[in-house]
């Protein structure tokens, strides 16, 4: 099995947790997620399976897309409603304000890794690390923030919900935890939704359950984004059947050996994001049969290999499967 499962993660899971999961009900061994939600986060998390785990980096890059809730006048050590309360604190903050302290948070921003993280140094989990009571000197990090949107601000209660768009790496909790300071009276976090990770939305998620139902009933590859939806930027081609030993072998594919050939994809246009950058637009989706094997790049009058979605026969491939026993 080799494509994309949207997984709307439910609190509860670490994103390992998911991984795990999945390997019995896919009944495949090579999975990976796209970037991690912390066990009491809730929402989005592509995760890919078979050949598809090559795309597991570019789509970690992708912009994500976040409604967290927080509240005023509370300090946590986890910067979240989950930790100890550190500090209570009296508020006064109007509408008008709070808008203002948020937009501060906006663009290129430093943000302070919290000791609660999955973050290494020196190869030790600050999480480990804080747990026993532990805390060192961190560097600050630069992230951007693409947006903020205040989605509702309770000025009696100090509840208050926002949608964060941003790069990977950016702590939601951190930025709830700093507006507070910016208005003097702290602020946690108290829920979080990952509602987008680039193209891909809760709309388009499924749970667990509804994941394993699905297999019961026989009806995975409903669930399942093939990995040529995400080069649909790419021109589709079709290779000659009597040149297919060169690609089966990751070699170079002269351009007289590949004709144009319709769109084999129907209904996955949502998910398209370029993820080739300026590369795109020399590059093809090759298949054979119908079946897609690889993107290849155009360089004088041959293609060459960008990335390989099948087994490739070489001496080098041979060699790690023996190693491996596979």
């Amino acid at each position: 099995m080799n494509g994309i499962v949207v997984i709307n993660k439910e609190c509860g899971y670490t994103s390992h947790d998911v991984v795990a999961v999945l390997r019995g009900v896919l009944g495949i061994k090579k999975i990976g997620h796209t970037g991690t939600l912390d066990p009491d986060a809730c929402g989005v998390l592509p995760v890919c399976a078979g050949f598809a785990t090559k795309v597991c980096e570019s789509l970690m890059m992708q912009t994500k897309e976040y409604v967290a809730t927080g509240r005023l006048g509370i300090v946590t050590d986890t910067q979240d409603i989950h930790g100890t309360v550190l500090a209570t604190k009296e508020f006064h903050v109007s509408e008008e304000e709070f808008r203002a302290a948020v937009s501060r948070f906006v663009g290129t921003i430093e943000q302070l890794t919290p000791m609660f993280s999955a973050r290494k140094i020196d190869g030790v989990k600050l999480v480990d690390l804080a747990r026993r009571g532990v805390t060192i000197e961190r560097s600050k990090k630069t992230v951007n923030v693409y947006s903020i949107d205040v989605l509702s601000f309770d000025e009696a209660g100090g509840e208050y919900k926002i949608r964060v768009r941003c790069q990977k790496g950016t702590y939601i909790r951190t930025i709830c935890n700093d507006i507070g300071e910016a208005l003097g009276c702290g602020s946690c976090m108290t829920s979080l939704v990952r509602t987008a990770t680039g193209k891909f939305t809760l709309e388009h998620s499924v749970t667990i359950d509804e994941l394993r139902t699905l297999r019961d009933q026989g009806r995975l590859s409903e669930a399942l984004i093939p990995i040529d939806a995400m080069y649909r930027g790419c021109r589709p081609v079709e290779l000659k059947v009597e040149y297919l030993k060169y690609i089966a072998n990751g070699n170079y594919l002269e351009e007289d050996w590949l004709t144009p050939a319709a769109e084999p994809l129907k209904g996955f246009e949502y998910v398209y994001e370029n993820l080739l950058g300026d590369r795109e637009a020399a590059c093809v989706r090759v298949y054979v049969d119908g079946e897609f094997f690889a993107i290849y790049r155009k360089k004088g009058h041959r293609y060459v290999p960008l990335q390989m979605y099948h087994e490739v026969d070489n001496e080098k491939n041979r060699v790690r499967k023996q190693e491996s026993g596979e």
